[in-house]
């Protein structure tokens, strides 16, 4: 598509993300022409102030958000949006309505082909930034952007044909991508985002195999020549029917900052990307031994009286938090809980009960749940503490600390509930914990 196609169109933006903010504001700045409406569940005071990006604004806001859509010529939707919501299957039965998103867009226009996508449960942002890394410290142009909070379309324009684009890409930003990057990495898969958690972002995927048909969307489109995966999802991939060169990684044993053994993985599948493109081993391998851990991605805060601090509020799910679990090797005191995604705690329960040496929970829909299949392994009741909010959860770990001990924030399940989002749930940790 080209965005002069756009002139004179009726656009919905389904979410006023960061996404559609930046598809406004490339539409301001070529002065593109169109009748824009914002459809958002949220009230018009919890909205960034669209009319200082686009002059000519409608809204469909609160209960009306998803009525009607079939009244616009095409739809731009936010990866937090349902393909299934009412208003876009009704719109599709009219035929006429298009449904793209912001990375379509990106896609359709990027004047580079050297797109590096980069998706998985975990792993996918420490991944992407860690290639985008390499690619600069070997002296590449090279860009960085997606679901790390970089909207692609904010730097399109100023993306030349030879450039290098790294995109850590969701799930949902995946499930309607109507193209693939030339080279994609699949980091890990675990079961996730099998229920709605986010108030402001409600959507899911209805099975795991729905989750991983859109992870595998990276893949699907004949313009991707490479996939670089982990070598656990060999039997996997094997039936998707891929006719790109598919590349298997295993845990790296380079020099690395990087705490935790799941980097390892990360490691090997940023080496594998950098051997495809041909970069100098010396320049990845000094890379790679300088790189730290990403914020909120088992993020190193401070030792304090011989215990230290680590800070994975990105870990939202119980495979995660046991990949944390068995990464140190002295004792630990876990902050988790919180809010419940469906997910099976019994695998971690019997982590926690080997390794854990004080078990702080957090409130949630989950904690119960958590707490329950945690006593049914054993774990003394007495190794268990409640604290209201994350003030007190860290001023019990700071009493019960020892030196030698590591404290760890690695909750398992989503923020939503008593914090905004994971980035505030990690930043209230390390807040107190500076304290």
């Amino acid at each position: 598509m080209e965005l002069r196609q756009l002139e004179g169109k009726k656009i919905a933006l389904l979410g006023f993300g960061l996404d559609n903010q930046a598809l406004l504001a490339l539409l301001e700045k070529h002065k593109i022409k169109a009748e824009i409406t914002i459809c958002d569940a949220r009230p018009l005071s919890s909205l960034p102030a669209a009319k200082t990006i686009y002059s000519r604004i409608n809204y469909r806001l609160g209960s009306s958000f998803n009525k009607n859509l079939n009244e616009f010529d095409i739809l731009f939707r936010s990866p937090g949006w349902p393909i299934a919501c009412p208003g876009i299957t009704e719109a599709n039965k009219m035929g006429w309505t298009e449904l793209s998103s912001p990375l379509n867009l990106f896609f359709s226009l990027c004047p580079s082909r050297n797109i590096i996508g980069v998706t998985g449960t975990k792993g996918k942002g420490t991944t992407a930034s860690l290639i985008y890394k390499i690619l600069k410290d070997a002296k590449k142009r090279v860009w960085l952007g997606g679901n790390i909070g970089i909207p692609p379309l904010s730097f399109l324009d100023k993306i030349k044909p030879n450039d290098y684009v790294v995109l850590e890409l969701s799930s949902f930003q995946l499930e309607d991508l109507k193209y693939s990057p030339r080279f994609s990495v699949i980091t890990n898969l675990f079961r996730e985002h099998l229920a709605p958690a986010d108030p402001n972002n409600p959507n899911f995927h209805p099975s795991y195999k729905a989750y991983w048909q859109a992870k595998l969307q990276i893949t699907k489109n004949t313009n991707n020549k490479y996939l670089v995966i982990n070598e656990s999802l060999a039997s996997k991939i094997k039936t998707a029917g891929l006719k790109c060169k598919i590349i298997y990684f295993s845990p790296s044993s380079l020099p690395s900052k990087l705490v935790g053994d799941f980097n390892r993985q990360n490691i090997a599948a940023a080496v594998a990307v950098a051997k495809l493109l041909k970069i100098k081993s010396e320049s990845y391998k000094k890379t790679i031994a300088d790189f730290s851990n990403l914020e909120h991605r088992l993020e190193f805060v401070r030792e304090l009286k011989g215990a230290r601090y680590f800070d994975n509020s990105f870990s939202t799910t119980p495979e995660s938090t046991e990949l944390d679990l068995k990464s140190f090797s002295t004792p630990i005191i876990l902050i988790a809980g919180g809010s419940d995604k469906g997910a099976d705690f019994r695998p971690l329960a019997k982590t926690i009960k080997k390794r854990v040496k004080l078990l702080i929970l957090l409130p949630g829909k989950a904690t119960p749940r958590l707490k329950k299949i945690v006593e049914a392994t054993g774990l003394s009741k007495n190794r268990i503490k409640a604290a209201n909010d994350m003030e007190k959860a860290v001023e019990i770990a700071k009493t019960a600390s020892e030196p030698g001990d590591v404290v760890l924030l690695s909750t398992a399940c989503a923020s939503f509930g008593i914090f905004k989002n994971y980035k505030e749930r990690g930043d209230l940790f390390k807040k107190y914990v500076r304290e």
